[in-house]
Protein backbone atom coordinates (compact mmCIF):
# COMPACT_ATOMS: atom_id res chain seq x y z
CA UNK A 1 0.00 0.00 0.00
CA UNK A 2 1.51 3.28 -1.04
CA UNK A 3 0.24 6.25 0.58
CA UNK A 4 0.97 10.00 0.31
CA UNK A 5 1.01 13.15 2.23
CA UNK A 6 1.25 16.13 0.38
CA UNK A 7 2.16 19.39 2.06
CA UNK A 8 3.69 23.05 1.97
CA UNK A 9 5.25 23.25 5.35
CA UNK A 10 6.32 20.58 7.91
CA UNK A 11 3.17 22.07 10.38
CA UNK A 12 2.05 20.76 13.55
CA UNK A 13 -0.85 19.25 11.73
CA UNK A 14 1.34 17.29 9.44
CA UNK A 15 4.09 16.03 12.17
CA UNK A 16 1.12 14.10 13.95
CA UNK A 17 -0.09 12.85 11.10
CA UNK A 18 3.31 11.27 10.04
CA UNK A 19 3.97 10.19 13.92
CA UNK A 20 0.60 8.53 13.83
CA UNK A 21 1.36 6.56 10.71
CA UNK A 22 4.63 5.45 11.86
CA UNK A 23 2.20 4.23 15.46
CA UNK A 24 0.28 2.24 13.08
CA UNK A 25 3.05 1.25 10.81
CA UNK A 26 2.28 2.73 7.77
CA UNK A 27 4.44 4.29 5.87
CA UNK A 28 3.43 7.49 4.51
CA UNK A 29 5.05 9.28 1.47
CA UNK A 30 6.18 12.43 2.02
CA UNK A 31 5.78 14.98 -0.97
CA UNK A 32 6.43 18.61 -0.77
CA UNK A 33 4.25 20.46 -3.22
CA UNK A 34 7.04 23.18 -3.97
CA UNK A 35 9.24 19.80 -5.06
CA UNK A 36 6.91 18.75 -7.79
CA UNK A 37 7.47 19.06 -11.45
CA UNK A 38 4.48 16.86 -13.32
CA UNK A 39 4.38 15.57 -16.81
CA UNK A 40 0.62 16.92 -16.56
CA UNK A 41 0.12 15.85 -20.70
CA UNK A 42 1.48 11.89 -19.56
CA UNK A 43 0.65 11.50 -15.71
CA UNK A 44 1.64 8.87 -14.39
CA UNK A 45 1.59 7.60 -10.07
CA UNK A 46 0.96 4.59 -8.55
CA UNK A 47 0.17 5.50 -5.38
CA UNK A 48 -3.26 4.35 -3.91
CA UNK A 49 -4.16 6.79 -2.02
CA UNK A 50 -2.92 10.76 -1.23
CA UNK A 51 -4.18 13.21 1.39
CA UNK A 52 -3.95 16.57 0.33
CA UNK A 53 -2.78 19.34 2.64
CA UNK A 54 -1.48 22.02 0.40
CA UNK A 55 -1.47 25.50 1.93
CA UNK A 56 -2.16 27.43 -1.27
CA UNK A 57 -5.64 26.61 -2.42
CA UNK A 58 -5.32 27.15 -6.32
CA UNK A 59 -1.49 24.96 -6.23
CA UNK A 60 -3.64 22.30 -4.18
CA UNK A 61 -6.39 22.18 -7.15
CA UNK A 62 -3.62 21.78 -9.94
CA UNK A 63 -1.78 19.00 -7.95
CA UNK A 64 -5.07 17.32 -6.92
CA UNK A 65 -6.33 17.24 -10.46
CA UNK A 66 -2.78 15.80 -11.97
CA UNK A 67 -2.86 12.67 -9.32
CA UNK A 68 -7.04 11.98 -9.90
CA UNK A 69 -5.77 11.82 -13.76
CA UNK A 70 -3.47 9.73 -13.10
CA UNK A 71 -6.12 7.51 -11.70
CA UNK A 72 -5.07 8.11 -7.64
CA UNK A 73 -7.94 8.50 -5.12
CA UNK A 74 -7.22 11.81 -3.45
CA UNK A 75 -8.64 12.90 -0.22
CA UNK A 76 -10.05 16.13 -0.26
CA UNK A 77 -11.45 15.26 -4.30
CA UNK A 78 -10.82 17.93 -6.66
CA UNK A 79 -14.44 18.38 -6.60
CA UNK A 80 -14.62 19.21 -2.27
CA UNK A 81 -11.62 21.52 -2.76
CA UNK A 82 -13.45 23.31 -5.51
CA UNK A 83 -16.20 24.00 -3.40
CA UNK A 84 -14.77 24.28 0.33
CA UNK A 85 -12.21 26.80 -0.89
CA UNK A 86 -14.69 29.16 -2.48
CA UNK A 87 -17.26 30.21 0.07
CA UNK A 88 -19.32 31.56 -2.75
CA UNK A 89 -19.81 27.92 -4.01
CA UNK A 90 -20.19 26.65 -0.93
CA UNK A 91 -23.02 29.00 0.19
CA UNK A 92 -24.81 28.14 -3.02
CA UNK A 93 -24.92 24.46 -2.20
CA UNK A 94 -25.59 24.28 1.31
CA UNK A 95 -28.75 26.59 0.25
CA UNK A 96 -30.19 24.54 -2.33
CA UNK A 97 -29.39 21.19 -0.08
CA UNK A 98 -31.63 22.60 1.94
CA UNK A 99 -28.93 23.00 4.62
CA UNK A 100 -29.37 26.23 7.31
CA UNK A 101 -26.94 28.85 6.17
CA UNK A 102 -26.56 32.78 6.17
CA UNK A 103 -28.37 34.99 3.74
CA UNK A 104 -25.65 35.65 1.38
CA UNK A 105 -25.23 37.80 -1.57
CA UNK A 106 -22.29 38.12 -4.91
CA UNK A 107 -22.09 40.77 -6.24
CA UNK A 108 -19.08 42.18 -8.94
CA UNK A 109 -19.26 45.61 -8.84
CA UNK A 110 -19.18 48.45 -6.21
CA UNK A 111 -22.91 49.81 -6.90
CA UNK A 112 -24.18 46.19 -6.87
CA UNK A 113 -22.30 45.22 -3.31
CA UNK A 114 -23.63 48.49 -1.74
CA UNK A 115 -27.39 47.82 -2.87
CA UNK A 116 -26.92 44.38 -1.51
CA UNK A 117 -25.54 45.39 1.66
CA UNK A 118 -28.98 47.56 2.03
CA UNK A 119 -30.79 44.47 1.23
CA UNK A 120 -28.77 42.82 3.85
CA UNK A 121 -28.83 45.56 6.25
CA UNK A 122 -26.39 46.53 9.42
CA UNK A 123 -24.54 44.97 10.93
CA UNK A 124 -23.56 42.80 7.98
CA UNK A 125 -20.05 40.90 6.75
CA UNK A 126 -17.75 41.21 3.76
CA UNK A 127 -15.67 38.10 3.25
CA UNK A 128 -13.00 37.01 0.75
CA UNK A 129 -14.55 34.35 -0.98
CA UNK A 130 -11.34 32.64 -1.33
CA UNK A 131 -9.22 33.01 1.83
CA UNK A 132 -8.53 31.54 5.74
CA UNK A 133 -7.43 32.40 9.11
CA UNK A 134 -10.32 35.54 9.41
CA UNK A 135 -7.80 37.31 7.18
CA UNK A 136 -10.18 40.40 5.42
CA UNK A 137 -13.17 39.64 7.42
CA UNK A 138 -14.80 42.90 8.64
CA UNK A 139 -18.05 43.63 10.22
CA UNK A 140 -20.17 46.44 8.27
CA UNK A 141 -21.97 48.62 10.84
CA UNK A 142 -22.73 51.33 8.57
CA UNK A 143 -23.00 53.35 4.95
CA UNK A 144 -20.00 54.80 5.53
CA UNK A 145 -18.12 51.74 6.71
CA UNK A 146 -19.78 49.88 3.62
CA UNK A 147 -18.34 52.84 0.84
CA UNK A 148 -14.78 52.73 2.56
CA UNK A 149 -14.82 48.95 2.53
CA UNK A 150 -16.09 48.26 -1.15
CA UNK A 151 -13.77 51.37 -2.11
CA UNK A 152 -10.57 49.78 -0.62
CA UNK A 153 -11.53 46.29 -2.03
CA UNK A 154 -12.26 47.94 -5.50
CA UNK A 155 -8.65 49.46 -5.34
CA UNK A 156 -6.91 46.06 -4.93
CA UNK A 157 -5.17 44.64 -7.61
CA UNK A 158 -5.73 41.38 -6.59
CA UNK A 159 -9.33 40.55 -8.62
CA UNK A 160 -10.83 38.32 -5.93
CA UNK A 161 -10.74 41.07 -3.73
CA UNK A 162 -13.48 42.63 -6.47
CA UNK A 163 -15.72 39.64 -6.18
CA UNK A 164 -17.71 40.71 -3.30
CA UNK A 165 -19.25 38.01 -0.94
CA UNK A 166 -21.87 39.68 1.44
CA UNK A 167 -23.10 37.85 4.24
CA UNK A 168 -25.87 38.35 6.89
CA UNK A 169 -24.27 39.05 10.47
CA UNK A 170 -25.38 35.98 13.30
CA UNK A 171 -25.56 37.30 16.65
CA UNK A 172 -23.11 34.60 18.17
CA UNK A 173 -23.17 33.83 21.97
CA UNK A 174 -19.42 34.37 21.79
CA UNK A 175 -18.69 31.34 20.37
CA UNK A 176 -19.14 29.41 17.15
CA UNK A 177 -18.49 25.67 16.68
CA UNK A 178 -16.06 23.87 14.54
CA UNK A 179 -16.86 19.87 14.16
CA UNK A 180 -14.81 17.83 12.58
CA UNK A 181 -16.29 15.10 9.82
CA UNK A 182 -14.04 12.12 9.06
CA UNK A 183 -15.75 10.32 6.72
CA UNK A 184 -19.30 9.32 7.44
CA UNK A 185 -18.38 9.69 11.66
CA UNK A 186 -18.34 13.24 13.43
CA UNK A 187 -15.70 12.55 15.60
CA UNK A 188 -15.73 15.61 18.15
CA UNK A 189 -16.12 18.88 17.99
CA UNK A 190 -14.57 22.52 19.66
CA UNK A 191 -16.53 25.70 20.77
CA UNK A 192 -14.30 28.48 19.80
CA UNK A 193 -15.40 31.39 22.18
CA UNK A 194 -13.72 34.78 21.96
CA UNK A 195 -14.97 38.21 23.26
CA UNK A 196 -13.87 39.66 19.91
CA UNK A 197 -16.69 38.82 16.76
CA UNK A 198 -14.28 36.96 14.98
CA UNK A 199 -13.93 33.75 17.16
CA UNK A 200 -11.20 31.72 14.84
CA UNK A 201 -8.50 30.54 16.81
CA UNK A 202 -5.95 31.49 14.35
CA UNK A 203 -7.62 35.19 15.44
CA UNK A 204 -7.27 34.17 19.06
CA UNK A 205 -10.45 32.36 19.75
CA UNK A 206 -9.77 29.61 23.01
CA UNK A 207 -10.95 26.10 22.05
CA UNK A 208 -12.89 24.01 24.81
CA UNK A 209 -14.84 21.03 23.93
CA UNK A 210 -18.62 21.12 22.51
CA UNK A 211 -20.98 18.11 22.81
CA UNK A 212 -21.57 16.70 19.66
CA UNK A 213 -25.56 16.49 20.04
CA UNK A 214 -27.55 14.81 17.77
CA UNK A 215 -28.99 18.05 16.08
CA UNK A 216 -25.28 19.02 15.55
CA UNK A 217 -23.97 15.55 13.94
CA UNK A 218 -27.32 15.81 11.79
CA UNK A 219 -26.62 18.86 10.47
CA UNK A 220 -23.31 18.28 9.95
CA UNK A 221 -23.53 14.88 8.01
CA UNK A 222 -26.34 16.79 5.64
CA UNK A 223 -23.65 19.18 4.58
CA UNK A 224 -21.30 16.69 4.23
CA UNK A 225 -24.19 15.32 1.47
CA UNK A 226 -23.00 18.72 -1.10
CA UNK A 227 -19.19 16.90 -0.77
CA UNK A 228 -17.49 14.00 -1.57
CA UNK A 229 -16.40 11.70 1.51
CA UNK A 230 -13.85 12.89 3.03
CA UNK A 231 -12.25 15.09 6.02
CA UNK A 232 -13.59 18.06 6.48
CA UNK A 233 -14.15 20.78 9.21
CA UNK A 234 -17.85 21.85 9.54
CA UNK A 235 -17.97 25.60 10.81
CA UNK A 236 -21.39 25.82 12.85
CA UNK A 237 -22.77 28.97 14.21
CA UNK A 238 -25.40 29.17 16.89
CA UNK A 239 -28.55 31.45 16.61
CA UNK A 240 -30.49 33.67 18.76
CA UNK A 241 -33.43 31.20 18.76
CA UNK A 242 -30.99 28.35 19.35
CA UNK A 243 -31.33 26.65 15.95
CA UNK A 244 -27.57 25.90 14.13
CA UNK A 245 -26.32 27.16 11.03
CA UNK A 246 -23.87 26.75 8.57
CA UNK A 247 -21.54 29.24 7.10
CA UNK A 248 -18.18 27.17 6.11
CA UNK A 249 -16.82 24.05 5.65
CA UNK A 250 -13.26 23.89 5.34
CA UNK A 251 -11.05 21.07 3.41
CA UNK A 252 -7.71 20.99 4.83
CA UNK A 253 -8.65 21.61 8.56
CA UNK A 254 -6.17 21.92 11.47
CA UNK A 255 -6.86 20.19 14.62
CA UNK A 256 -3.57 20.88 16.95
CA UNK A 257 -6.10 23.10 19.27
CA UNK A 258 -8.81 20.57 19.16
CA UNK A 259 -6.86 17.54 20.53
CA UNK A 260 -6.84 18.26 24.18
CA UNK A 261 -10.03 19.84 24.71
CA UNK A 262 -11.90 17.28 23.16
CA UNK A 263 -9.49 14.15 24.40
CA UNK A 264 -9.76 12.84 20.68
CA UNK A 265 -6.81 11.37 18.90
CA UNK A 266 -8.04 12.87 15.45
CA UNK A 267 -4.40 12.66 13.45
CA UNK A 268 -5.39 8.67 14.46
CA UNK A 269 -8.87 8.89 13.54
CA UNK A 270 -7.21 10.66 10.14
CA UNK A 271 -5.12 7.70 9.46
CA UNK A 272 -7.64 5.24 10.27
CA UNK A 273 -9.67 6.53 7.67
CA UNK A 274 -7.46 7.23 5.00
CA UNK A 275 -6.09 3.65 5.57
CA UNK A 276 -9.47 1.73 5.04
CA UNK A 277 -9.98 4.37 2.09
CA UNK A 278 -7.06 2.60 0.07
CA UNK A 279 -7.81 -0.73 1.08
CA UNK A 280 -11.41 0.27 -0.20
Amino acid sequence: MRLGLIYTLVSVENKLLIQEAEKAGVELQRIVDSDLNLEITNPKENYDLLYQRSVSYTRSLWITQYFENAGVNVINTLNSQHICGDKAFTSQLLAKNKVPTPKTFVAFSEKEALNAIEKLGYPCVIKPVVGSWARMVHKINDRHSAEALIDSRNEMGNPWQKIYYLQEYIEKPGRDIRAFLVGDEVICAIYRTSPHWITNTAQGGIASNCPVTDELRELVLKSSKILDKGIYGVDVMECGDNSLTVHEINHSVEFRNSIKPTGVNIPQKMIEFLVSEAKR
